[in-house]
């Protein structure tokens, strides 16, 4: 503190000695002229009173003129006014440049605050954020309590989207900072609160707990959500579901933790209490992907995941336009698995962007393949809700776009319309971003999410893609018949085109035909497949005048 003071005590002083040195210049210069009029002034009235200028006179004119008594002392006043004026005014200047400087590094440090805050923090409610909650989660572990038994809790607002749909973005996170506030009051540190995603919560129990304690505390947060909130003037209420996971019991890594706490919350979502603790025993209630978990994180690294392709075919004349690339997991004991099985659990954790690049270094490098090899075709990658929230999606497609030397135009992304809802702003800016570059989007399963309309007139779309619950049954019924046609219209309205999932047999093919839409795909046409596969499948067509079973 000594030393502080003492540089900011030199630090003023250096400045009033230059600053006075230049305003006492000034000083100077008006006492050189108050003598210069003084002298000029006893010159002249000697020789009006005496007619001449001399010695004599000069000093008789001083002694009896009181006018020049009084410039006599002019010079005087001007040297003391003038020191006295540049010492205080030294003196203020400097002051109010070390004000300044130093209302500069406040705001500086403020700025500095601000930022390393919003990397760890919500924006919208100002709690620990994922990255945030993971690496108290993290440090809890390793730690050297690390060997004490902990507790985390998933808090999912259940009724979010519908209360978002119905009232709009505005009132829905209005519903979410009262929630944050309601947890943050009821759940003090040293247990850790944070905001995962839109509408889930955690809750980090860093000190053991029985069986009965935790449920009590689940309880009490069912408690806390319970009583009405006010958006609007209007009375809403929060549905909440909770799911609870123990250390070390289910997990020793933050993911592992995580992931099984989904599956508990999922579990919740369908009992009468709104809230299950993991147990082993789940698993018999989901299919294989329950017990994967734990093995998700080698498959990419042990080469276990391999990219399908189903065939997309014009409908006018049977051309092979397009495929669509499908991830199989190529498990080594439980066989080939669809991705229904495991990427909603990579969804849920952090794996699902290392799955996203994967995808798109293999899928790039393979279509850029086929067109070196003359088969001239757009290939279709789905992206998830997640990848649409990842600023960091663009420069990935970027760079490896200039890895495999790929032509956007060669590639359609295809997203879901719920895939938006999550934070529709920072995804409208991840696609113009991507579609700046070159690549095209089409809305995939079209007719199951939110808000269409109003999206499908702001993405820059080339394609829409009706969902296969509305195609399998066209044929037999007639209201999905009578959407799909709407659907087909709307979309070359627009200056869309129009492709056709689940196309299963030639009735359908016939009636989607008639309907005009420009592009089908399905079982009838063409199986998933490897890329040797495909590569043969594509050289068997039968002659383009032709469209049926293959």
């Amino acid at each position: 503190m000594n030393v502080r003071n003492g540089s900011t005590s030199d630090f003023l002083h250096n400045n009033v000695k230059v600053l006075r040195s230049r305003v006492s210049k000034t000083a100077w210069q008006g006492i050189s002229i108050a003598v210069i009029a003084l002298i000029v002034a006893t010159l002249t009235v000697s020789h009006l009173e005496y007619g001449d200028i001399s010695v004599t006179h000069l000093i008789n004119v001083q002694k009896t003129n009181f006018a020049l008594w009084i410039l006599d002392v002019i010079p005087f006043v001007f040297a003391f006014w003038g020191q006295y004026s540049s010492t205080v005014l030294a003196y203020e200047a400097s002051a109010m440049v070390m004000d300044q400087t130093k209302e500069l590094r406040d705001k500086a440090d403020t700025f500095e605050k601000q930022a390393r805050h919003s990397i760890t923090h919500d924006l919208l409610t100002d709690m620990p954020n994922k990255e945030l909650f993971y690496d108290r989660v993290e440090q809890q572990i390793v730690s050297p309590r690390g060997k004490v038994a902990f507790s985390v809790l998933l808090v999912e607002v259940s009724n979010y989207k519908e209360i978002s749909d119905t009232l709009g973005r505005n009132s829905s996170d209005s519903l979410i900072k009262q929630v944050a506030v309601r947890l943050e009051s009821a759940f003090p540190p040293p247990w850790t609160i944070a905001r995962l995603e839109s509408n889930t919560f955690s809750l980090l129990i860093n000190q053991q707990l029985t069986e009965k304690q935790v449920m009590e505390l689940a309880d009490s947060v069912h408690r806390v959500l319970h009583d009405v909130f006010y958006i609007e003037q209007v009375k809403l209420s929060a549905q909440a579901n909770i799911g609870i996971v123990h250390f070390p019991q289910h997990g020793t890594d933050v993911d592992t933790l995580v992931q099984r706490a989904g599956i508990a919350l999922y579990m919740a979502q369908n009992s009468n209490k709104g809230s299950a603790v993991y147990d082993p025993s789940f698993d018999a209630h989901s299919p294989k992907q329950l017990t994967l978990m734990s093995e998700l994180h080698q498959s990419i690294e042990n080469q276990e995941l391999e990219l399908f392709y189903q065939p997309k075919v014009r409908v006018k004349d049977g051309v092979l336009t397009g495929a669509e690339a499908l991830v199989r997991w190529n498990h080594p004991k439980h066989g080939l698995l669809g991705p229904d099985l495991f990427i909603p659990l990579m969804e849920r954790s952090r794996l699902i962007q290392g799955l996203t690049s994967w995808v798109i270094q293999e899928g790039f490098a393979q279509c850029a393949q086929w067109h070196q090899e003359g088969l001239d075709i757009v290939l279709s990658i789905n992206l998830s809700a997640k990848d649409l929230n990842n600023p960091e999606l663009p420069d990935l497609i970027a760079g490896i776009k200039g890895a495999t030397g790929i032509n956007p135009a060669w590639i359609t992304l295809e997203i879901t319309e719920s895939s938006l809802m999550t934070d529709p702003d920072a995804a409208m800016a991840v696609i113009n971003r991507i579609h700046a570059m070159g690549f095209q989007f089409s809305i995939d399963d079209y007719g199951t999410g939110y808000s269409s309309l109003s999206y499908l007139k702001q993405l820059p779309l080339k394609e829409l893609k009706i969902d296969r619950s509305f195609v399998s049954d066209i044929v037999q019924n007639e209201s999905d018949a009578v959407i799909v046609n709407a659907t087909i219209n709307l979309a070359h309205n627009l200056g869309l085109e129009v492709t056709a999932e689940g196309v299963e047999d030639a009735d359908t093919l016939a009636l989607l035909k008639a309907e005009g839409c420009d592009i089908v795909q399905g079982y009838y046409l063409g199986r998933p497949m490897t890329k040797d596969a495909f590569s043969q499948w594509s050289q068997e067509q039968e002659s383009p005048s032709e469209t049926g079973p293959h």
